[in-house]
């Protein structure tokens, strides 16, 4: 990469195309994001096999144009239920030949979910890992990522329609899941405010 802006700070690209994660790749990128665990692009396990990258797999149900509608909707138990699902794709991702400990793991807070499911899963982001744990260890151990970053459940909580007004209701949400003991990284839009307040999460959990 030649912008200056980019000097001394880490890329991540948002696909679920195996070929644009080689090619985003190959022109510098340092992480792909895939929001379908390999779901929607049969290739994508085996071109991050190759690929010397983290490779973050979120959980989804459908695609999404259809990850909210009924059907996807539907859990018993959310946490379970994710942690079984995730799995399944994680697996097959090592099976296929990326390494465990290049793969993070990401509940996906905001897809196939209902604003009581996203509150679910941030205060059960230790149970997703211990249920992970009883199939196996070595993926329960991977970084967990979530990104509430002003996504639409905090504005129907908050009453904040626009998703600019979400920051602080972000804040909060990322201070949960930190201060749960099971998340290593957030994505968020306003980087130093939510900084501050997981330095402080750490410094509390220390």
């Amino acid at each position: 990469m030649s912008m200056p802006e980019v000097e001394g700070k880490l890329i991540s690209v948002d696909t679920f195309y195996s070929k644009v994660a080689s090619e985003a790749v190959s022109k510098g990128a340092h992480l792909i994001n895939d929001v379908s665990a390999g779901q929607l692009d049969s290739y994508m396990f085996k071109v991050m096999a190759d690929l010397d990258v983290p490779y973050v797999a979120m959980h989804i149900r459908g695609d999404p144009s259809t990850m909210q509608n009924s059907e996807n909707l539907k859990y018993d138990n959310v946490c379970k239920e994710i942690s079984s699902e995730l799995y399944s794709r994680v697996r097959e991702a090592e099976m296929s030949g990326i390494p465990a400990w290049r793969i993070i793991i990401d509940p996906g807070i905001g897809f196939s979910k209902k604003t009581e499911d996203n509150l679910d899963i941030l205060m059960g982001r230790p149970d997703i890992r211990e249920e992970i744990a009883t199939r196996s260890l070595a993926i329960s151990h991977a970084s967990m990522l979530i990104g509430p970053s002003r996504k639409r459940f905090l504005g129907e909580i908050c009453s904040l329609p626009s998703s600019a007004e979400r920051d602080h209701a972000t804040i909060a949400s990322v201070t949960a899941g930190v201060l749960g003991g099971a998340v290593k990284i957030v994505r968020v839009h306003n980087v130093k405010d939510n900084l501050d307040a997981a330095k402080l999460c750490d410094a509390i959990l220390k």
